[in-house]
């Protein structure tokens, strides 16, 4: 029996020194923002149902969006654990992110500040008002209260969101670099 070598296949396996602090404060940072925005955009569709009124397109991009980051942590930290997680893949992933992010805080800001906006009703109606007593006008202006504060953090987080991506990007290329290990 002769035996006929074709090819030799050389696996060779880079090893990537990802910073454990950094890292896992990113990871929770990131969480907290996709939650945030999930949670905020899922009350908001439920308030636009109740008063059936229709809602606008920011509300399930918001959700879309939150449950896509989610998403995007938890193969984050599947490939932590298999010790796979490549800059390439987290670079790339958070630029995809970063994208919908930025497309998030432009939807926002125009919800809260263009023409008859929130933020202005907001002032106008809810944060100059002094109601005060136990009744339903409190328990009202609370509630308002709450919806735009809850505006104010979904804007808030679109863009804390949009900085720790970037960071993801600027740590994962450091990492490619070998600046770490």
């Amino acid at each position: 029996m002769a035996r006929t070598v074709i090819g030799e296949a050389v696996v060779v396996r880079e090893k990537y020194f990802w910073p454990d602090a950094q890292l896992n404060i990113w990871t929770i940072v990131m969480l907290a923002t996709a939650g945030t925005i999930l949670g905020v955009n899922a009350e908001f569709m439920s308030i636009q149902s109740s008063v059936q009124r229709p809602t606008p397109w920011i509300m399930p991009y918001g959700v879309t969006v939150g449950s896509l980051t989610i998403f995007f942590i938890i193969i984050e930290l599947v490939l932590i654990a298999q010790r796979r997680l490549l800059p390439g893949i987290m670079m790339l992933l958070s630029f995809i992110l970063l994208v919908l992010f930025i497309t998030g805080i432009i939807g926002s800001a125009i919800q809260l500040f263009s023409g008859p906006n929130i933020n202005s009703q907001c002032n106008t109606y809810v944060f100059n008002n002094n109601v005060k007593g136990a009744n339903v006008n409190t328990l009202a202006l609370l509630q308002q209260k709450n919806i735009c504060q809850c505006w104010q953090a979904e804007f808030a987080f679109w863009i804390v969101g949009s900085i720790f991506l970037v960071w993801m990007m600027v740590m994962a290329s450091q990492v490619n670099n070998n600046q770490y290990g």
